[in-house]
Formats: structure tokens, C-alpha cells, sequence
């Protein structure tokens, strides 16, 4: 059944982060995966009626599922949406095809059930938690200075931390904000160089003069911060926007929570890009949901070493690539869980293979 929820009462899952290098440390002591569960996981797909690795990476999901999740038998009896809003203050330089207005009026259409990731989520039977970030006070423009301080960088990745229920069995990162593929394209660039051109797409539509005007705000971004960024979290504070922050604190928590979680799109990634950055291991309970047809997350990918599930031209965000590809995770699941055995059709296993 689908819910919509602006507040969840807050977890101790947050209560100890009070800066970045709190944030540092717990990115270092991540809990692992539990190997015994897939055991019993292959055992039982080994007896299914099916040739062995006939389902592809359905078989591939289900054992991720179970690592992740710590159980023999995977489920998606409750999977999650989070959707997080925020504003940014580089759209000043006319880097979008729409006003900073128009991301209220969205969360507004996500209360209401209007938006695409509503519709989607109710095909997937997920909840949907829907976080604003101080919509009224937009980053810095961070051709200028830092888009956040230490304190409201991490104020924002602990509301994606709170965000996430413990009792999720997949959660789905989402966002909205106008102005922030340029501010995913930052991260990028930031954190892996090359041309800014290489990481900067249409992202809502722009005309070429917007386009342009994108690279520019990227370029100058490294060659403000370059200097003064050490890891991802850094790179977080000085050009991403509280929407981008609040999906890494999400991401991280799910791993707490052993939540499996399923990525989506550019900006997503950009938020998962921050977190491989300061720490490879941080990003092992996620999959891809879908490669986007923003050109930077096909480059992304490469860099995190992730194949994503869809490619289906995808560039909206809120989600709605992740929430795709757990329709695929619930079938994978509805497989494993529900086919029969070669013993209950009387069929020895090794014909059949």
C-alpha cells in the first residue's frame, strides 16, 4: 500500500554525527555482508526447477538481496522511497530550464500523488518518505564560496539518515531540485577531472546558451575548491546541494540498517560517487537501478564500478529508475521464493541440467 510520509520519528541511527569526521569514521567501520545467508540462498536455487544461472542477474539480485538483508529468504515486503528536496543557489547564473520555484511545487505534486515516482511506487507497493531541506534557503553559490557549512552539510545528512525505516526491505534514493545536475556535474568534476563538458548534460532541457553557461559554473567550481577538498565529503560541502547530501546519509544508513539499496539516476549517483570516494567499501549494498541518458552517469558508473539493470533513456530523477528496477528485484524475488523444486515434480536435478 502506498504512503506517503514527511516525518519519521528520529532513530539513534543519527544521534552520534555532529561533523564530517564523524561521518569519516563511521564510513570506515561499515557492517559487512552475511556470506552464510547466500549459502542457503544457491542451495535453494540450485533445486529450482530451471537450468543453473538461467535467470541472468535475477539469480544475481536474489543473492545480493540476502547478503544484504541477512536473511535466507529474501523479500520486498516493504520497500522504500526517499525522496529529498532542496534548492540551489548557482540557479542565479540561468543553468535550468526552470525556475528554483518550481521544486516546492513538485514537493507539492509528490504530497498530492501527481508526480511520476507516485505512480511507480504504488506499482512496487513502497512507501514514500518525502524530506524537504530548507526550500526557502537555497546552498551558496558555489562559483563564489562553499554551497554549505560543515554544520548544515551534515544537519542534511543526518535528515537522510532519519529518513530511512529500519524495517525497509529495499530502499529506493530520490531527488528534487532545480539546478542540481550542475551541482552532480561538480561532484564529478571535482572528484575525477577531465573536461568539464565530459560530466554536464541537458539535464530538464536547456537551450545552448544555458548549456554553456553550466560548463562554466562547473569549471569554475574546480577551480575554486580543488584545492581545499581531501575526500568526497568535502567535495559534498563544497559544491553539492542538501538534496545530494541527504540520499548519501540515507544510502549510509540503509547499510546500517542492512537495508539493501537500489540507486538511481546522475544526481543520485553523484551522491554515491562522494561516498566511493571517501570510502570504496561504503557502496557494496548497492546496485543501479538504470543508467541515465544524462552522459556523465555512464561515466560515473565506470568510475564506481557499477552495470546498472535498466537502460531505458531515463532523465527525470525522484527516484523513478530505482523504483523501475525493484519491479524487476520483486520478480526476481516472486522467482526464487515461490518456484517449485525438482523434487516436488518428481524430476531428478541432473537431467534437467
Amino acid at each position: 500500500m502506498l504512503e506517503i510520509s514527511k516525518t519519521r520519528p528520529e532513530t539513534n541511527i543519527a544521534r552520534n554525527i555532529g561533523s564530517l569526521d564523524d561521518i569519516r569514521s563511521l564510513l570506515n567501520s561499515l557492517p559487512r555482508a552475511s556470506e552464510g545467508s547466500v549459502i542457503e540462498a544457491r542451495k535453494r536455487d540450485l533445486e529450482l526447477t530451471k537450468p543453473r544461472g538461467s535467470l541472468g542477474r535475477l539469480e544475481e539480485i536474489v543473492f545480493w538481496l540476502c547478503r544484504w538483508q541477512q536473511k535466507s529468504v529474501p523479500d520486498m515486503d516493504h520497500p522504500q522511497v526517499c525522496v529529498f528536496a532542496g534548492n540551489h543557489g548557482i540557479t542565479r547564473h540561468d543553468i535550468s530550464a526552470f525556475p528554483a520555484s518550481v521544486t516546492a511545487l513538485m514537493v507539492e505534486n509528490f504530497v498530492k500523488g501527481g508526480a511520476a515516482i507516485n505512480q511507480l511506487s504504488k506499482e512496487l507497493g513502497a512507501e514514500i518518505t518525502i524530506r524537504t531541506l530548507d526550500l526557502d534557503h537555497p546552498t551558496c553559490d558555489f562559483t563564489q564560496e562553499a554551497a554549505m557549512s560543515e554544520d548544515e552539510c551534515v544537519d542534511a545528512f543526518r535528515t537522510g539518515m532519519e529518513a530511512v525505516n529500519p524495517n525497509a526491505s529495499l530502499m529506493c534514493p530520490g531527488e528534487m531540485g532545480i539546478g542540481n545536475t550542475t551541482s552532480a556535474a561538480a561532484i564529478c568534476h571535482l572528484i575525477w577531472n577531465g573536461m568539464p563538458s565530459d560530466w554536464v548534460g541537458s539535464g530538464t532541457g536547456i537551450n545552448n546558451e544555458q548549456y554553456q553557461r553550466k560548463i562554466d559554473v562547473v569549471r569554475q567550481a574546480k577551480f575554486l575548491h580543488e584545492a581545499s577538498v581531501t575526500d568526497g565529503l568535502d567535495v559534498l560541502r563544497c559544491v553539492g546541494g542538501r538534496e545530494i547530501v541527504a540520499m548519501a546519509g540515507a544510502i549510509i544508513a540503509a547499510r546500517l540498517l542492512h537495508v539493501p539499496v537500489m540507486l538511481d539516476g546522475f544526481i543520485c549517483g553523484a551522491a554515491a560517487a562522494a561516498l566511493y570516494e571517501t570510502s570504496p567499501q561504503s557502496l557494496l549494498h548497492c546496485m543501479v537501478g538504470h543508467g541515465s541518458a544524462e552522459p556523465g552517469h555512464r561515466l560515473l558508473l565506470d568510475r564506481i564500478g557499477k552495470r546498472p539493470l535498466l537502460d531505458l533513456g531515463l532523465r527525470l530523477g525522484e527516484g523513478t529508475g530505482a523504483v523501475l528496477a525493484g519491479l524487476v528485484v520483486r520478480a526476481a524475488v516472486t522467482c526464487h521464493n515461490n518456484m517449485a523444486c525438482f523434487d516436488d515434480i518428481g524430476l531428478a536435478r541432473e537431467i534437467a541440467h
